[in-house]
């Protein structure tokens, strides 16, 4: 599998449900790309440990990097801090923790979540960026 769509995403909101997506993706020997419904939004959830691989450097900064493009910090100075640039805190800026091993990364809706799955997805797939 190279990503997943959208609407291909799978969501979660129960411990069992957890589970049983986590067990499959095992078993299909497959990291797990999904969204979890949350009391304040939903987050983006990936996960290799059960495949006892992590994901490169390179392909970590590139995770983080599509992750901070797609929800740009609000600095209010774009002159002095790009778009995606959190001058505080990379976790700020992605909105979370991205982990080589995994990561939850927040978004305020079901649409959003479901696109920014969509694009770690092609990273997170990519065996060439497992170590």
């Amino acid at each position: 599998m190279d990503r997943l769509y959208p609407q291909h995403v799978p969501m979660y909101e129960s411990d069992e449900q957890r589970e049983r997506l986590w067990g499959r993706c095992s078993k299909r020997g497959e990291p797990v790309i999904a969204i979890r419904n949350a009391r304040r939004g939903f987050i983006v959830r990936y996960d290799l440990q059960h495949l006892d691989n992590e994901l490169t450097d390179p392909a970590l900064r590139q995770l983080r990097d599509h992750t901070a493009e797609f929800q740009p910090y609000p600095t209010g100075d774009m002159d002095q801090f790009p778009s995606g640039t959190d001058p505080l805190s990379q976790a700020e800026s992605v909105g979370g923790e991205a982990g080589a091993v995994s990561g939850d990364l927040h978004t305020p809706s079901e649409t959003a979540a479901r696109n920014l799955a969509s694009q770690l997805s092609a990273v997170v797939f990519d065996r060439s960026n497992w170590r």
